[in-house]
């Protein structure tokens, strides 16, 4: 059998790198690369910083989409904040990675998280609202974005993120991470109980 072996004790899904090329921006300038998923059937994208292979300490965000705060410019959540602060970040360092992963609403999809938020209208707050769907708080994995970095040659990163679960999932899938650098964006009317109960109820570093 041809089947590649897992690179690490946690099994890895299988990934190809389909395209890649430069990648001006208001940020800087990176090299964006796009992959072919076949644990998931996805495509997921990454913007790299200069030269990040057999680099450790490599500065990394992974970025869970979010069609309403991303794109739409919701001010419900700090997800796009926190992607501008990440690309910032990496666009003035000397290297770096975005990855955005295909986890829309913490992995509950698009509809559901619309749903989470009907019932966030009605007084729940998010993970409340998850758990009346019949979900967990977040079922996001990092399968995926561990076996890209692989994929990248980055050897160790500093995780831009205030999330210490996206740590764990790194570590579980076999990518040293050296620190937690937190992106702290500022809180508006809409988002400031939601942004209280990621730290309360998810451990954030808010």
């Amino acid at each position: 059998m041809d089947e590649q072996e897992p690179t690490t004790g946690a099994a890895v899904p299988l990934i190809r790198l389909a395209a890649e090329a430069d990648l001006p921006s208001r940020f800087g300038a990176f090299r964006v690369h796009a992959f072919d998923v076949t644990f998931d059937g996805h495509e997921y994208g990454a913007v790299v910083k200069g030269d990040v292979r057999g680099q450790r300490g490599v500065p990394v965000r992974l970025h869970s989409e979010c069609f309403t705060g991303d794109i739409m410019g919701s001010l419900r959540c700090d997800c796009r904040d926190q992607l501008e602060l990440a690309l910032e970040t990496v666009g003035e360092a000397e290297r770096g990675v975005v990855v955005y992963l295909r986890q829309e609403g913490r992995g509950i999809g698009l509809v559901n998280k619309i749903r989470a938020y009907a019932l966030q209208d009605g007084g729940l707050d998010t993970v409340q609202a998850n758990h009346a769907l019949g979900f967990d708080d977040d079922l996001r994995t990092y399968e995926v974005a561990a076996e890209i970095l692989r994929h990248l040659g980055v050897q160790s990163v500093r995780l831009l993120s205030n999330n210490p679960r996206k740590r764990a999932g790194l570590v579980a899938n076999g990518i040293p991470v050296d620190g937690l650098l937190p992106i702290r964006t500022r809180p508006n009317p809409h988002n400031a109980g939601y942004l209280d109960t990621k730290r309360e109820k998810s451990g954030h570093l808010l």
